[in-house]
């Protein structure tokens, strides 16, 4: 039965058990709602905002933009700011990954992606290719629409919808902290679970494999968990041996998130296709990528039919590309991917001394992209009990302290396990990296006492 508790007007809001504090303003890396209070945005909305909030630059160039041109449909026409955002995200991709499809949003590029990939084999193989199917992975997200639903790994967002789903079939996830094959090293995991992938391949059948995809770290289904490089060197050999694509979902990782320009580049190796959204434009508008790699482009769009089917109203939007640009520009400007890696790194090693704390089971990341998986018992692992809700109670006793984590859970069998996602904005300074440690370890001692 819904609590209630979300303010009462027209807005039909996510969560009707939770109340809304009314955000009145940002400034950097700081909320402040309308009482006042303020708040370090310590996951940068969901690893969105990452060069801050109230960025005054932005704010003028959107002006000038949307006073010039703030629309035109890709089918007709093209614009000197869609051409400019293309060019600098490819100068940012690894490997030859020159060709941008801009969309609004991660779900919509992880749906590009897949048909993108189908249609490549349509073109190369004929009408009568059997490549579609997508393997994915538990403890993963890549949207909630319904393709890219098909592909997310979290029985939780699923289990209503799953009548309406591709039947996509899914592998074990590089979750080292409670891998399934009791394995102790992460290089070991890391193996574990790129053979599964080849498994898997045989098991379906190579010839009904489209693509498959994989997060570089992963973000809201199993924060801050990742391999070691051989995973994905194994995983592009596989994809290679077994004529499958590989899709490398960047819409969280991308952009500087992990302390490099994208997740992948801490694994050397090139995917066929990447997705990208979130810190691609930093929350100043909706925007989203499919990117392909030559081989991609060329097989559809010039030794095929030349036309991709697929299209949205607002794919290649030229107001949100040069936005997307400006953003580019500022975190190539300002060193803002180098500060992530630093800052990163000092906040990782502060978060260790959290272990000390009972309820304190895994702590993981790249960047600043850092998951705190909480638990019952260290030793054992053992979950709390979903009804406890202690991502809630940790989420409220953070905010109350002036922090502001992403929850999320289930990643034990579905229903339990809690777990919190620390993504601030990208251009924190050390300072403030002390600030926001010192509030979420408060939030953790009251939230230890809240629970006995």
């Amino acid at each position: 039965m819904s609590q209630n508790k979300a303010p009462k007007n027209n807005v039909f809001y996510r969560n009707q058990n939770w109340h809304y504090p009314k955000i009145d303003r940002g400034e950097g890396i700081y909320l402040y709602d309308v009482n006042g209070k303020q708040y370090i945005d310590a996951c940068s909305g969901s690893a969105v905002a990452n060069i801050g909030h109230g960025n005054e630059e932005i704010a003028a160039y959107t002006e000038e933009q949307m006073k010039k041109i703030a629309f035109t449909h890709l089918s007709r026409w093209t614009v000197d700011t869609i051409e400019e955002c293309a060019a600098k995200v490819a100068d940012w991709t690894p490997g030859d990954l020159n060709h941008v499809y801009f969309v609004s949003g991660g779900s919509e590029a992880t749906e590009t992606a897949i048909k993108m990939a189908r249609q490549y084999f349509i073109e190369r193989d004929g009408k009568g290719s059997t490549k579609w199917k997508v393997i994915s992975k538990w403890h993963a997200f890549h949207g909630n629409t319904m393709g890219a639903l098909s592909m997310t790994g979290i029985p939780e967002r699923r289990r209503i919808y799953e009548p309406m789903l591709l039947d996509f079939p899914k592998i074990p996830q590089f979750y080292h902290y409670r891998n399934p094959w009791g394995c102790e090293t992460l290089e070991e995991t890391s193996v574990k679970a790129a053979e599964a992938l080849e498994a898997e391949i045989l098991k379906q059948g190579a010839e009904k494999i489209a693509a498959f995809i994989t997060e570089p770290v992963v973000g809201a289904a199993c924060p801050g968990i990742h391999s070691t490089k051989i995973y994905f060197e194994m995983v592009r050999e596989i994809c290679d041996q077994y004529d499958i694509l590989l899709i490398v979902d960047e819409v969280m990782a991308g952009f500087g998130r992990t302390g490099k320009k994208f997740g992948v580049n801490h694994y050397g190796i090139v995917p066929d296709i990447i997705t990208a959204a979130k810190g691609m434009s930093c929350g100043y508008t909706p925007i989203g990528a499919a990117i392909a790699s030559q081989k991609v482009f060329n097989r559809i769009m010039v030794e095929g039919s030349g036309q991709f089917i697929h299209g949205h109203t607002y794919a290649g939007n030229p107001l949100s590309c040069g936005i997307a640009a400006k953003v580019i520009e500022i975190l190539e400007r300002d060193h803002v991917v180098k500060n992530a890696e630093l800052q990163g790194e000092y906040l990782l090693e502060k978060l260790r001394s959290l272990y000390q704390y009972p309820i304190i089971g895994d702590i993981r990341g790249k960047g600043l992209m850092i998951g705190i998986e909480l638990v019952k018992n260290q030793k054992t692992k053992e979950p709390f009990e979903a009804q406890q809700n202690v991502r809630g109670k940790l989420t409220v006793n953070c905010m109350e302290e002036g922090i502001v984590p992403y929850p999320g859970g289930g990643a034990v069998d579905g229903t339990h396990g809690d777990h919190i996602l620390i993504a601030p904005p990208l251009n924190i300074t050390k300072e403030q990296v002390d600030e926001l440690f010192e509030g979420l370890e408060r939030g953790i001692r009251r939230t230890i006492r809240d629970i006995g």
